[in-house]
């Protein structure tokens, strides 16, 4: 299987170094050059400085032939213009995006990206260490409909284009 993982950070250099030692193939972008430290030696995959949001970057570094897209990038917005693209652009079936924010992963997700919540993951960890019962809030949500209508433009129907971030009318 070949991944490309968007951002070298902790998790995706863990990623990047699990997948590798699968025997898959792996394509790791970040903005820093630096964050490729993270990787072992023994790392056979592609390490590649770019712009995980740009089409061109990602093109250049094989991701049109993959069959997984992992946005791990710090940034949200960056996260889910990553995933747009390679959902958008290059087809890719499985996408997946970190979001922060529980309440904009759960729109996202609405919107047809599928997403990964940590700030709900480590409330439900911190939880379950307490021995309390998960908050009820999903950590991973899959993505609720298409994201794309095959042309390569997003297709929001008339209710979620005027609602706002939160799913309020705006």
């Amino acid at each position: 299987m070949k991944i490309v993982i968007v951002g070298a950070g902790r998790v995706g250099a863990v990623l990047a170094e699990a997948y590798d030692a699968a025997g898959h193939e792996v394509v790791i972008l970040d903005l820093s050059t630096r964050a490729f430290d993270r990787l072992p030696t023994e790392f056979r995959g592609s390490a590649v400085r770019g712009d995980g949001t740009d089409e061109d970057t990602l093109r250049r570094a094989g991701a049109a032939d993959a069959d997984a897209f992992v946005a791990l990038t710090e940034g949200d917005n960056r996260n889910v213009m990553a995933a747009q693209v390679a959902t958008e652009k290059l087809g890719i079936g499985k996408v997946i995006a970190k979001i922060n924010d529980p309440v904009r992963a759960a729109a996202y997700a609405d919107l047809g990206i599928a997403t990964l919540c940590r700030t709900t993951l480590q409330a439900d960890a911190v939880s379950a260490y307490l021995g309390f019962a998960p908050l009820g809030v999903p950590s991973v949500i899959a993505p609720a409909r298409p994201h794309h209508n095959g042309s390569g433009a997003h297709a929001p129907d008339a209710e979620a284009a005027s609602a706002g971030p939160t799913g309020q009318e705006g």
